[in-house]
């Protein structure tokens, strides 16, 4: 199988992505790993994983749409804006579920918010939960998100069960703070998983899924440039003509590259000589 892997896990939730991480290289058996986008140690679901060489993949992976399944406990109030810091719990009023639907369906498009103070924001170098937790007084710079869509899953009153679709970099603990507020009172998330990044996702039976990188890669594939193998192994400048200007794939038995080919036809290298394994359909 070699060193450079790409997989869909299903991290479970109350272990932190981290944690789980040194799991997988202990299952692995591979050192050099890294993930995508942070799950909160609460939250479970898909964690994109690449070992060895496809951590350099990471820039380049079709991430968006990411789409979660979040439960919001109404009259809940956390700082974390989760339940790892409950501070009160009240019992608001029963909503219609009409003005459930009428609120979530209303928040959508690019949204402006401040982000949780429990967050991954760097902050003078500090990770803003860190600062967050020992109880020091910051403030995080307005951000923005893009909701795609956001659709009631149930009501059952005070948990609110939704999925929404969000840009990258966008928090679904915000999104519930939101959807809170607007029905006049708090909350929290009592639940929160990840159903997918991008196309890349996995079930909870499954644990793992390897996935195939040049499947998630938003460039299109140059065929027939088995002449070009050994200058593209090498590094060497190359021009190809009659192609049209942009990033593209090239691959070959047992490595690809993403090359950008340049108005005259001479191209560049983006990332050169990436392993290519060609045993991507396990699961487990």
């Amino acid at each position: 199988m070699g060193d450079s892997l790409l997989i869909a896990a299903y991290k479970p939730p109350f272990i932190s992505s981290n944690a789980y991480l040194s799991y997988l290289k202990r299952y692995f058996g591979i050192s050099k790993a890294g993930y995508l986008g942070t799950l909160d140690p609460f939250a479970k679901g898909t964690l994109v994983v690449g070992f060895g060489s496809y951590t350099r993949l990471f820039p380049h992976l079709q991430k968006t749409p990411k789409i979660y399944r979040a439960t919001l406990w109404l009259g809940v109030k956390s700082a974390s804006l989760d339940i790892e810091n409950i501070e009160s719990v009240s019992i608001p009023q029963v909503y219609d579920e009409s003005d459930i639907v009428s609120v979530i369906t209303s928040i959508r498009g690019k949204i402006t918010y401040i982000p949780p103070k429990f967050s991954a924001k760097h902050i003078d170098g500090k990770r803003a939960y860190e600062l967050a937790r020992t109880g020091q007084d910051f403030t995080l710079k307005e951000t923005q998100m893009d909701i795609y869509s956001m659709k009631l899953l149930s009501y059952r009153h005070p948990f609110v069960h939704f999925e929404v679709s969000v840009s990258e970099g966008g928090y679904v603990r915000s999104i519930g703070e939101m959807i809170a507020h607007r029905l006049g009172t708090q909350g929290v998330l009592s639940s929160l998983e990840r159903v997918s990044e991008g196309a890349m996702s996995v079930e909870s039976h499954q644990g793992f899924k390897i996935l195939n990188p040049l499947e998630y890669l938003p460039y299109p594939q140059l065929d027939n440039m088995s002449l070009y193998a050994q200058d593209l192994y090498n590094g060497k400048k190359i021009t190809l003509k009659n192609i049209q200007k942009g990033k593209y794939i090239v691959c070959f038995d047992e490595f690809f590259s993403i090359i950008k080919v340049c108005e005259n036809g001479c191209i560049e290298y983006i990332l050169n000589r990436i392993e290519y394994v060609n045993s991507l359909t396990q699961t487990r």
